[in-house]
């Protein structure tokens, strides 16, 4: 594949995979005036094999003494999968690789530290492979030029959101909240709503669910509500999981799945070992939607709409929930202002790779606690034929 040369092209690829784990999210997007153009998405699901092997690299209590194995093999092992995922939508769209100016590659995050010492995060998926595989200028690794400046390197979407939602009507932003139901639910705040930009993780959105709904029926999800739909909250357990120190936390803030672990659900599982299996799932959408709302109504006491996106949308009772606990507001998908909700998040790292080549600041302090705003993401040229 020859390398993009089109350097005038505003068509960026945005890539990236969720803490589920199921899949790479690939986009194609047009940054022409006047807004932002979604030209193709599709989402290659990861075999099943290398799912697993993905989640048990993340798994907070891994202990193989061949970790470095695993972890330099699935690096390299997506990298070519990030690549062919890039190519197979490319040709399906119809898209020539030399219109596209560059990929902006989130990668796989297998583990983000943000409090301690020395916080970190890591992202696999060698962005030399994708270059080489595709033949396509490549950015990556966006989080850890935040955390050099003492950021927690997550959330980067509220920067996206910040540049390219109605930026001309404040009256429509100044009522308008924006949530992610991903693994780990995060939450968008602009102003006029809010004096300056604010986006943090509100706590666990799929991740608890998912894991929980597998270890009971082998699913790897809990398709259509219907597992969690034949239980019942457990006020006492709703109580002991919102105990958590995080939640009380005052942003910036960020978390992911070896936080909100399995390890962390079972040791306050240990009043309820009778609970029905259906009851427990039940409850932890009732987290969510606890904790998703209460830090609405905190931050955002004058909003009135609220624009979710992400894989929580395909679980009714969840959104059922959140309307529930937000009486007299409208919640609705990011469509109603334009953005595919499914490929938003892929969208968002397409616009990070086009700030990075443009040389502009994409994190913001406000949001991440960083000391300054930073330029994200390293650039993997592919070698000219």
């Amino acid at each position: 594949m020859p390398e993009t040369s089109d350097s005038s092209s505003l068509t960026f690829v945005g890539l990236l995979s969720g803490t589920s784990a199921d899949g790479a999210d690939c986009a194609i997007v047009d940054f022409s005036p006047p807004r932002p153009r979604l030209v193709a998405f599709e989402t290659l699901p990861y075999p099943a094999d290398l799912r697993v092997r993905i989640l048990d690299l993340a798994s907070s209590n891994y202990r193989s003494h061949d970790v470095l194995d695993l972890l330099g093999s699935l690096d390299a092992e997506l990298g070519e999968f990030f690549g062919r995922t890039i190519l197979r939508v490319l040709s399906g769209s119809g898209v020539a690789p030399e219109r596209i100016s560059a990929i902006g590659s989130h990668g796989q995050t297998v583990r983000h530290r943000p409090q301690g010492a020395h916080p970190f995060t890591i992202q696999i998926g060698d962005p030399n492979r994708i270059a080489a595989y595709s033949g396509i200028l490549t950015v990556a690794d966006f989080r850890r030029m935040d955390m050099a400046y003492g950021g927690g390197g997550a959330p980067l979407v509220p920067s996206f959101w910040n540049e390219c939602l109605e930026p001309d009507s404040p009256a429509a932003r100044s009522k308008t909240v924006i949530l992610n139901l991903g693994g780990i639910a995060n939450l968008t705040f602009l102003p006029p709503l809010v004096p300056e930009v604010m986006g943090f993780d509100t706590g666990p959105a799929n991740t608890l669910l998912d894991g929980w709904v597998f270890e009971q029926t082998g699913q790897p999800y809990d398709q259509d509500g219907f597992f969690s739909r034949q239980g019942r909250v457990i006020p006492e357990l709703l109580e002991d999981l919102t105990r958590d120190d995080y939640f009380g936390r005052p942003p910036p803030k960020s978390t992911g799945p070896e936080y909100f672990s399995r390890d962390w659900l079972q040791s306050r599982l240990h009043r309820h070992t009778h609970a029905a299996a259906s009851d427990i799932a039940r409850t932890l959408i009732a987290l969510t939607a606890v904790t998703v709302t209460q830090a609405v109504i905190a931050q955002a006491p004058a909003g009135s709409r609220l624009l979710v996106s992400g894989g929580g949308l395909k679980h009714p009772l969840l959104l059922e929930e959140i309307r529930h606990r937000l009486p007299g507001w409208m919640v609705t998908t990011t469509q109603a202002v334009g953005f595919d909700p499914d490929a938003l998040e892929a969208m968002a790292f397409a616009w990070l790779a086009w700030k990075r080549l443009s040389h502009e600041p994409a994190s913001l302090p406000s949001v991440t606690g960083a000391r300054k705003s930073a330029v994200l993401g390293g650039i993997y040229r592919p070698t000219p034929p």
